[in-house]
């Protein structure tokens, strides 16, 4: 079995990861913060997803001396100039634990309320880093392009999937099941993408 570190608390978060990383990396064993010595978290300055998923990535791997995997994400609105973008947690100043989710996705709507449906453009773009004990740093991004919706609908995903609907699509992402959304999602592709670094990594 081979270790490798996702530096995040977030349980869907983790579960995602290792329904896309277990198949493509045979034997792997992957981690969240809570299988690990605990530590801050460091805070994410970089005003790029890229820069924000090696801060953590970074921070993880020197306190674990294992294989880090971090990413940072987020929805970037046209109509809104590319926001919430690497702000999107914490969009409406709420803590997530206080209900940052809910909040974001009420500012958002109320950002937007009166946009009409075909300036409602948005993607949801992912970078993740992959750092490993003798120094090497992979980042490979994704991106799903889409629209936002008028009402959350779905109870699945997280953040602000109930109101976002990919390119092609007539449901929201949160209504998507579990395997069908990794296939598209901007964090599948990306983490597809850097599958080939871990296993190299791991070998």
């Amino acid at each position: 079995m081979t270790r490798v570190v996702l530096a995040s608390n977030n349980a869907k978060k983790l579960a995602e990861l290792r329904r896309i990383l277990e198949p493509l990396v045979p034997g792997i064993e992957v981690l969240g913060l809570a299988d690990v010595t605990p530590y801050d978290e460091p805070a994410e300055t970089e005003p790029t997803f890229e820069g924000n998923a090696l801060i953590k990535a970074r921070a993880c791997l020197a306190v674990t001396g294992l294989p880090s995997l971090a990413d940072d994400s987020g929805l970037c609105v046209d109509a809104l100039n590319g926001m919430p973008g690497v702000l999107s947690a914490r969009w409406s100043g709420v803590a997530k634990d206080a209900g940052g989710d809910a909040a974001n996705n009420a500012l958002l709507l109320s950002q937007l309320s009166d946009v009409p449906d075909e300036r409602r453009t948005a993607q949801f773009r992912c970078a993740v880093a992959l750092c490993t004990p003798d120094g090497t740093e992979v980042i490979e991004l994704g991106e799903m392009p889409g629209r936002i919706l008028r009402a959350e609908r779905g109870e699945g995903g997280f953040g602000y999937d109930p109101l976002f609907a990919a390119d092609g699509y007539d449901v929201s992402t949160a209504e998507l099941p579990a395997g069908e959304k990794d296939r598209i999602s901007h964090r599948g592709k990306a983490l597809t993408a850097i599958a080939p670094a871990v296993v190299e990594a791991l070998s």
